[in-house]
């Protein structure tokens, strides 16, 4: 039995933003001896951080025009290309000063940001509405599965031999991607050599869109209350997202009278505080893009499951993590991070497929515009985590800044996201 051309474009999505991950969360374990080896401050390594999206915002936003206008296939993958290359040579930039890492950090950053708006133009041509949700789940998953790889196979090789050698191994994998992409993906499905006729026929009848978008003014997408409210809810889960993947392992790694755990980069209790929540991060993610699917089918209205879907992910994320500062015992932090995650997956429905809802011809146009509005929490909120951490020692005050702008983001969607076509 032939495997469907479109499981075959989801798989390989689903690599790419795996790989996204590991090359982008492995310094946030590497920091923790190129800290000490260069010396940098907490907030010179808040920076660090925050400079790889400062080029990510940029071709965030212009990668999904130029992946709607001429396909992502070749925008994903030459994006990709680079930011491996860029990956490869970050020890070198390392060893010459500060400035010099920033700098490849913000090339890495330009590489990654037209992954996503890419992968959900791909989508919006080759998926069928009924599979949309479950299938930008799967994907999404990268995101968990990457991060929890990309933590634990960055201990182990600075473990065994160094963390120059972290960059190296991962760029790699980047080329390899990118030679089975090049020979086995195509932009739309009338162009695959090796697609079915009932499959192309499928797609046709049932994909968002297969056509070419019109141009569409910026200021009738910011006026758009729908619109801003996936912006919004955008920026408030990036903030909350983008924090912890830069500063979980130096949360688990700080000395317990900083407010940190106090747990060495080589226990098996660090290793366990990054794996379990990420595995539910997984399911959850899956779980919850399958459920979204399931309700819609059933005849759900599609903006009551976004709503109720997304309200799960941001309050009950909310309300664990301002939980987590007042826990002492690790067993209950983890079983908090679970939580989280649990929830958090549960939005899978909600503001992050509303994309294609409202405009199925600009959807690569319209994620890499949110996306890149939402990526300036990605810049600010590490910055912010920095300094905090700088002044007052204070992971608490962190936490509760997480969970007051995921209260904030799910009360706007609640009250202005829409289901309804607002772009033709």
């Amino acid at each position: 039995m032939q495997i469907p051309v479109r499981f075959k474009v989801i798989f390989m999505s689903f690599l790419a933003v795996f790989i996204c991950y590991i090359d982008r969360v492995n310094i946030s374990v590497a920091i923790i001896p190129m800290q000490e080896q260069f010396g940098w401050s907490e907030s010179q390594v808040g920076i660090i951080f925050s400079s790889f999206y400062l080029g990510y915002v940029f071709t965030m936003t212009i990668g999904g025009f130029l992946a709607d206008r001429y396909g992502g296939k070749v925008i994903l993958g030459y994006g990709l290309l680079l930011w491996s290359l860029f990956t490869v040579l970050t020890p070198a930039f390392a060893y010459n000063g500060f400035f010099a890492v920033l700098f490849i950090r913000v090339l890495l950053g330009l590489g990654e940001g037209v992954t996503f708006p890419s992968w959900h133009a791909l989508y919006a041509r080759w998926i069928p509405f009924e599979e949309r949700t479950r299938s930008i789940a799967i994907t999404n998953s990268g995101i968990s599965v990457g991060t929890v790889f990309g933590y634990l196979v960055t201990t182990i090789i600075i473990s065994f031999y160094s963390w120059e050698w972290v960059f190296y191994s991962f760029g790699m994998l980047g080329v390899i991607w990118f030679f089975f992409w090049q020979r086995g993906i195509t932009s739309y499905p009338n162009e695959h050599p090796k697609i079915s006729s009932s499959e192309l026929k499928l797609i046709i009848e049932k994909a968002p869109t297969s056509s070419l978008p019109k141009k569409i003014s910026i200021f009738r997408l910011l006026s758009n209350l729908p619109f801003i409210a996936i912006t919004i809810a955008t920026f408030c889960h990036n903030w909350a997202l983008f924090i912890f993947l830069s500063y979980l392992p130096k949360f688990i790694n700080s000395p317990v009278s900083l407010g940190g755990l106090g747990i060495n980069l080589d226990s098996s209790i660090f290793i366990l505080l990054i794996l379990i929540p990420s595995i539910f991060s997984v399911i959850s993610l899956i779980a919850g893009g399958f459920l979204a699917d399931s309700l819609i089918k059933k005849k759900y209205k599609v903006i009551k499951v976004r709503k109720v879907l997304n309200s799960v992910g941001f309050f009950g994320s909310a309300f664990c993590l301002f939980l987590i500062p007042f826990q002492e015992s690790h067993f209950y932090i983890i079983s908090l991070l679970c939580m989280t995650n649990i929830c958090s997956g549960m939005a899978a429905g909600g503001f992050g497929v509303n994309h294609a809802d409202l405009g199925p011809e600009y959807t690569g146009s319209l994620v890499g515009i949110s996306g890149s509005l939402g990526m300036i929490a990605a810049i600010i909120g590490p910055l912010v985590a920095g300094f905090i951490l700088e002044i007052t020692n204070s992971w608490s005050i962190i936490f509760h800044i997480c969970s007051s702008v995921l209260v904030f983001g799910g009360i706007f969607y609640l009250a202005f996201a829409s289901a309804e076509k607002q772009f033709e």
